[in-house]
C-alpha cells in the first residue's frame, strides 16, 4: 500500500531501487538503524534525566546550606536582642529599687536580680534550642535531597542498562538462531 511512497524514497536515499528485494533489504536495514538510534536515544535520555535530577538535588542542598547559615545568624541576633532586652529590664528594675530607697545589695534586690538573670538565661537557651532544632531539620532536608539525587543517578543508570539489554534481537549476534 505504501510501496509507491517507500520505494522511490529509498531509491532517492541511495538504495538503488532496482528491485523490490533491494528496496525491502534497504528498508529493513534502515529500520534496524532507526531501532538502534531509538535505543541509544533511550539510553541517553535515561542517563541525562538521572544526571539532571542529581544536579537539581545538589542545587537544593546548596540552597539549604545557605538557609542554614541565614537561620544561624537570625538565631544569634534574636538571642542577642533578647539578652539586651533582659539586661535593660534588670537595669530598669535596679533603678526603680534604688529610687525607692532599697539597697541593691539587700537580699530582696539580689533575689530579684538572680531571678531575672535566670529567666534571661532560660530565654537565651530556648532561642538557641529553637535554632538548633531548625538546623537539624534543615540538615535532614539536605540529606533527603542528597539521597534523592543519588537515587536519580542510580535509576537513570539502571534504566539505561535496561534499555541496552532490551534492544533489538538483531543487535545480539551471539543469540541469533
Amino acid at each position: 500500500m505504501c510501496d509507491f511512497i517507500v520505494t522511490p524514497m529509498l531509491a532517492a536515499l541511495g538504495a538503488g531501487g532496482a528491485t523490490a528485494a533491494g528496496a525491502t533489504a534497504t528498508a529493513a536495514t534502515a529500520g534496524a538503524s532507526l531501532a538502534q538510534l531509538g535505543t541509544y536515544l533511550s539510553i541517553g535520555g535515561s542517563l541525562y534525566q538521572g544526571i539532571a535530577a542529581n544536579r537539581a538535588a545538589k542545587e537544593n542542598v546548596a540552597l539549604i546550606e545557605q538557609q542554614k547559615k541565614t537561620e544561624a545568624q537570625l538565631t544569634a541576633v534574636k538571642e542577642q536582642r533578647e539578652v539586651a532586652r533582659f539586661k535593660s529590664a534588670i537595669a530598669k528594675q535596679a533603678a526603680e529599687l534604688a529610687g525607692r530607697g532599697v539597697q541593691l545589695d539587700s537580699p530582696t534586690a539580689v533575689f530579684l536580680g538572680q531571678t531575672a538573670a535566670q529567666e534571661m538565661s532560660f530565654q537565651a537557651q530556648a532561642i538557641r534550642s529553637g535554632g538548633e532544632a531548625t538546623q537539624a531539620e534543615l540538615t535532614g532536608q539536605q540529606r533527603a535531597y542528597s539521597a534523592r539525587g543519588k537515587m536519580a543517578l542510580l535509576k537513570g543508570g539502571l534504566s539505561a542498562a535496561g534499555s541496552w539489554l532490551n534492544r533489538e534481537p538483531d543487535d545480539w549476534p551471539g543469540l541469533a538462531a
